[in-house]
């Protein structure tokens, strides 16, 4: 599978919207495998990790702008947990996909990743239009069940699946996720 990198998108998040109750459920269940998946990845010699995380409308945030709403937001206990490593690269985001309007492409390509495993949350959302996004790129796709959160249970299920089939993603656990 070559070099991997392990991207984590929008988990800082305030959880102050519409679906925030919905959202917060499911990442409550994943925020523990998550973050020991980073551990994991930060101690291995051919894993980056990269943190890709919205802006929330604010186009001057820096990381510890967006990291210091989401530690004041409504559920703290699910930002501390997976709060970015200072030595990972972090890049802010303003749409679903984590490539759309981002260096994301052009850092993968500069370290020479193969593969992606996406974590993080809307399953359904962010995490499917990122997929997409890596597999018209080239990119081997790799999601951790465990490690992605959903608002719906029954999209979020849909999207892995298209991800599976349409992607030629490998769904897999976080424990599994880092092996050749």
């Amino acid at each position: 599978m070559g070099k991997m990198a392990l991207v984590v998108v929008d988990m800082l998040n305030s959880y102050d919207h519409p679906d925030a109750k919905l959202l917060q459920d499911s990442v409550a269940r994943i925020t523990a495998p998550l973050a020991h998946l980073i551990r994991r990845a930060c101690r291995h010699p051919e894993v980056d990790v990269i943190y890709v995380n919205d802006n929330q409308g604010d186009f001057a945030a820096t990381r510890s702008d967006i990291e210091a709403l989401a530690l004041k937001g409504a559920r703290p206990d699910l930002v501390e947990p997976v709060l970015s490593p200072p030595e990972c690269p972090f890049l802010v985001k303003v749409r679903h996909s984590a490539f759309y309007g981002t260096s994301l492409e052009y850092l993968l390509r500069r370290r020479g990743i193969e593969t992606l495993v996406l974590t993080g949350q809307v399953t359904e959302q962010c995490i499917l239009y990122s997929a997409l996004d890596a597999y018209v790129r080239h990119f081997a796709i790799r999601v951790p069940r465990d490690c992605v959160a959903h608002i719906h249970a029954d999209l979020g299920d849909a999207a892995l699946r298209m991800m599976e089939r349409n992607m030629s993603a490998q769904i897999v656990s976080g424990e599994r996720c880092l092996e050749d």
